[in-house]
């Protein structure tokens, strides 16, 4: 298993595996959060029950946040092996003309993503941990305030328009970072005569996930 991290191969269908798993969490993150802008409560009760399983909690999170942490490291690894090698070819060829501008950046795309995820969890993870696992509070309420506490406290991070600001910016690097990131994952993994249909499938995905997190911010800033 180490010779196979260790060979090029080997890490690039690493970092596409974590990919995946990172791409299909945005879906349903996205599916969960927009239900907040229809439903506050069924968004409250889809919230509460995530926030409450057993297998959320202690497995798919724990999973969750290994994926995160992989998915970095290993992209920075794949950066620092690849340089030496982009700066020879970048000496013999024009390298603006072979690749693209996000395929080039990806690394200035995913350290901005990392600086978010950073931002997300002090606004939304940490607190969740501290009132679930420190101060023993599983009921999902607030005082004053009728149902779950969800909404009310996805509502309020919202109204600063600085962090609104800060949200739409991060999603629009998320949205580059996915423009190359969607196809380089499924072209490690060998699905390289797809490309045409991939390059479509993964421009709408690009396109679609970080407009939809964009509208939700946006929409409660404005409707608070």
């Amino acid at each position: 298993m180490s010779g196979f991290f260790k060979s090029s191969i080997g890490r690039k269908v690493a970092m596409a595996l974590s990919a995946f798993f990172l791409m299909f969490f945005l879906l349903q993150h996205l599916a969960i959060n927009i239900l907040s802008v229809f439903s506050p409560d069924t968004f409250n009760e889809v919230s509460h029950f995530m926030g409450t399983n057993p297998l959320v909690q202690f497995a798919l999170q724990p999973v969750l946040i290994f994926a995160v942490v992989f998915h970095f490291i290993m992209g920075f690894i794949l950066e620092l092996k690849n340089s030496r090698a982009r700066n020879v070819s970048y000496a013999k060829n024009n390298g603006a003309a072979n690749s693209s501008w996000m395929s080039r950046n990806m690394i200035w795309t995913g350290i901005t993503i990392l600086a978010f995820i950073i931002l997300h969890f002090i606004d939304f993870w940490f607190p969740e941990i501290n009132t679930k696992f420190i101060q023993g509070d599983w009921s999902g309420t607030i005082a004053g305030v009728d149902g779950f506490r969800y909404y009310e406290e996805l509502v309020h991070k919202f109204v600063s328009p600085l962090r609104v600001g800060a949200y739409v910016v991060a999603f629009v690097f998320l949205g580059m970072h996915l423009a190359h990131g969607f196809t380089s994952a499924f072209q490690s993994v060998g699905a390289a005569s797809l490309r045409k249909k991939l390059d479509n499938l993964g421009k709408a995905y690009a396109i679609i996930v970080p407009a939809g997190f964009i509208f939700i911010a946006l929409y409660h800033h404005f409707n608070h």
